[in-house]
């Protein structure tokens, strides 16, 4: 074992006192003729710039064959090109006849990427849309998609987009799955959508898999539904942070933002001990190793009121407890923003850490990590997978950094938000301050590791069935 020491970063794991206390292959073309079970998509769009805010597919399903059926048998692919490549999306449903409640949008990758298309989104059905008799359709489905940071897309440029399309017409740059088979539509050269190899069928449907996902919809700190999800809101004394700082419940606050509700950590101070407020939520069990880890996160620069430049840490993280000095069944994994420096840096820095173990008296560290000088003020995808061979970290899916297997989990773990004071020295003032993280979900796959993308597609689609809370992973 070699002992890593780490410079100015003098300071117990995160959460210690908590605690304590994927020749190729085209799709079918459009259907010359009925079959018995067979369907055909109408497509138009009301947003025709070149780029927009948001892309606005408009659909209709219309059943094409001899016999009925039922939509959720359907599923129907809209090909686009991401800008940029790391893009996150988002679906929404404004208006149709039979209802939005009834249709399900989803994201996914192209196994094998074009000119025109990287991405797709897939729209689908519950059983709530019912039927379509022959000669029926769904009537008018009003869609639309954008970047999750409101960022201006490219429309020009994706395959399954035509801006002079403004009244309902067959479209076959869309495909339509039927029972699994495709039956309308051309794909993107090589990208079958009923090819089994399609890397992003871990994340079709929600659920089916060992996963806690939780999109923090809550009413307050006291809400009981935190309690019977599994979380804890710390209250109870220690570190980390500036001794004799109180862990405060009350300013953990939920918030309606962009469409959902958010979490918000705030942590404030007037300069001394007794004025300082810090914030933390986690789970109760501790039953997380291997596998994904993944969250909205948005970190801020500057304090929301007050003088800013205090030494504050903003994270996400796992961690399981340390039984006694350096003893090698620790684990700890963390994304950590610091705003302001700290531990010797003199300003903004994020670190991904890998801990193997730790001694806090005399300090010394055994982990391995990765930082970026720079600001990541806002709204951020914090990934981390942990596999056999490696824990990977990504940031707004591209990759962050890579530690090696030595640094990997013996034990279970927990899943931690929470934001503190390292010292009182980068502010002295005894002016009021507060600063605020926000968290917009959080998402945990057991023994799977899914691209940033498949993490992304996943959340859309517990958000598109509308589960704002689902825990399936076993206790430990």
């Amino acid at each position: 074992m070699t002992i890593r020491l780490t410079p100015g970063r003098g300071r117990p794991a995160l959460a210690l006192a908590a605690l304590l206390g994927s020749a190729a292959l085209t799709a079918l073309p459009a259907q010359a003729s009925a079959a018995a079970g067979s369907v055909a998509v109408q497509y138009r769009t009301s947003a025709t710039g070149a780029t927009a805010d948001q892309s606005e597919p408009w659909l209709k399903v219309r059943n094409t064959g001899s016999s009925t059926v039922q939509l959720n048998q359907v599923k129907v692919r809209y090909y686009f090109k991401a800008d940029p490549a790391s893009a996150g999306y988002r679906f929404a449903c404004s208006w149709a006849v039979r209802g939005c409640a009834g249709i399900t949008g989803t994201f996914g990758t192209l196994a094998h990427p074009t000119a025109t298309a990287d991405r797709y989104l897939e729209i689908g059905f519950t059983p709530a849309a019912g039927t379509l008799t022959p000669g029926t359709d769904t009537g008018d489905m009003q869609l639309r998609f954008y970047q999750s940071n409101w960022q201006t897309l490219r429309q020009s440029d994706d395959y399954s987009f035509n801006g002079g399309q403004t009244s309902y017409a067959d479209w076959n740059k869309v495909t339509a799955q039927l029972s699994g088979a495709t039956v309308w539509g051309t794909a993107p050269a090589g990208n079958d959508p009923t090819d089994p190899t399609d890397p992003t069928d871990p994340t079709d449907p929600p659920g089916g898999g060992q996963t806690l996902f939780d999109d923090f919809s809550y009413t307050s700190h006291t809400d009981p539904a935190i309690a019977a999800h599994g979380w804890n809101i710390r209250s109870n004394s220690g570190g980390p942070g500036v001794p004799g700082a109180t862990w405060d419940p009350t300013k953990v606050t939920f918030t309606a933002s962009g469409g959902n509700s958010v979490m918000n950590l705030e942590t404030s101070t007037a300069g001394t001990s007794d004025s300082t407020r810090q914030t933390e939520i986690l789970t109760q069990a501790t039953k997380f190793r291997n596998g994904t880890y993944a969250a909205r996160v948005k970190f801020s620069d500057a304090p929301k009121s007050g003088p800013d430049g205090d030494h504050l840490v903003q994270t996400f993280f796992t961690i399981n407890d340390l039984k006694a000095p350096m003893a090698d069944d620790y684990a700890e994994y963390d994304f950590e923003y610091l705003p302001n420096g700290g531990w010797g840096e003199p300003s903004n820095i994020l670190y991904t850490t890998s801990w193997e173990t730790y001694d806090p008296d005399p300090w010394q560290a055994v982990n391995q990590h990765t930082e970026a000088r720079q600001s990541y003020a806002g709204w951020h995808d914090l990934v981390v997978t942990i596999d056999n061979s490696a824990i990977t970290y990504y940031i707004d899916g591209q990759l962050f950094g890579t530690h090696d297997a030595r640094y990997l989990p013996e034990r279970p773990m927990s899943i931690n938000f929470n934001q503190w004071l390292i010292d009182l020295a980068g502010q002295t003032s005894t002016t009021a301050r507060a600063y605020d993280q926000q968290i917009d979900y959080v998402l945990h796959v057991k023994d799977q590791v899914l691209t940033p993308a498949q993490v992304t597609a996943k959340v859309a689609a517990y958000r598109g069935a509308g589960t704002a809370f689902v825990d399936e992973v076993p206790a430990a």
